[in-house]
């Protein structure tokens, strides 16, 4: 899928920033994944199969968040597409340039190193399936529909109504391992936070408290939002696991 002329998204990556490793044993067991080796601040989390699309890494002066990683063809070429679309550079490595959307949300890009395969969710001993396959964007509603577009234009993404106002999807180009939700807060600032889907919420949740986290609210036959062991808050939704 394309953005313009420029910049081709190939793969997403879906980064989990933390002031430790504190929480880092709490997402290999919520994701059923294993750690690569660690590459300074960061590393991999290796799913059972297909290629990775999660990460964590260590961000000693900054509070829990989310960041996402678009993997393009041409980093050189996509930074300035972004930048062209409202976005703000950070910092520029050449190979990763660090950037803030027009609402503010941090988001990288990288170059594609070849992943293809989305891997597939995982069946739980409670017989659940679940998977984290969305990074929704929050967005402070005055500046939701410039956001919502921004990120439709660069990644070449469709917008897609939902039954909710307060939110907007965008469909993700064929193999990608995450979707983008767009949500309206009520909040100044913007972020992102990751969501996962599951054929059973509550059967899911248990497990998630069972490891540390903690529930902040429920939404009954919707989703349930919680706070991981780092205070990061994150989402099991009702959405099929297997829906492409």
């Amino acid at each position: 899928m394309t953005g313009g002329d420029l910049v081709e998204v190939r793969w997403v990556t879906g980064f989990l920033d933390s002031p430790s490793r504190a929480g880092e044993a709490f997402w290999l067991a919520v994701t059923g994944s294993s750690l690569s080796a660690r590459r300074g601040d960061f590393a991999t989390l290796v799913p059972g199969d297909g290629d990775a699309y999660l990460r964590v890494q260590v961000l000693g002066s900054s509070p829990p968040r989310t960041h996402l990683d678009l993997h393009v063809s041409s980093v050189r070429g996509a930074a300035g597409e972004a930048v062209g679309l409202g976005a703000s550079v950070v910092l520029d490595e050449g190979d990763l340039v660090v950037l803030r959307s027009p609402a503010g949300a941090v988001f990288c890009l990288v170059p594609w190193s070849g992943e293809v395969v989305r891997p597939a969710p995982v069946r739980w001993p409670g017989g659940q399936v679940s998977l984290v396959d969305q990074v929704c964007v929050d967005v402070p509603g005055k500046v939701f529909d410039r956001e919502v577009g921004f990120w439709s234009a660069l990644t070449g993404w469709e917008r897609r109504a939902s039954d909710s106002p307060e939110f907007e999807h965008l469909v993700r180009g064929a193999g990608m391992p995450l979707k983008l939700l767009v949500q309206r807060v009520g909040s100044a600032s913007a972020g992102m936070h990751v969501d996962l889907a599951c054929d059973d919420v509550d059967r899911e949740v248990t497990r998630h408290v069972g490891l540390g986290a903690s529930v902040v609210r429920r939404v009954p036959g919707e989703w349930t939002t919680l706070r991981d062991t780092s205070g990061r808050e994150y989402c099991v939704t009702g959405r099929s696991p297997t829906v492409c």
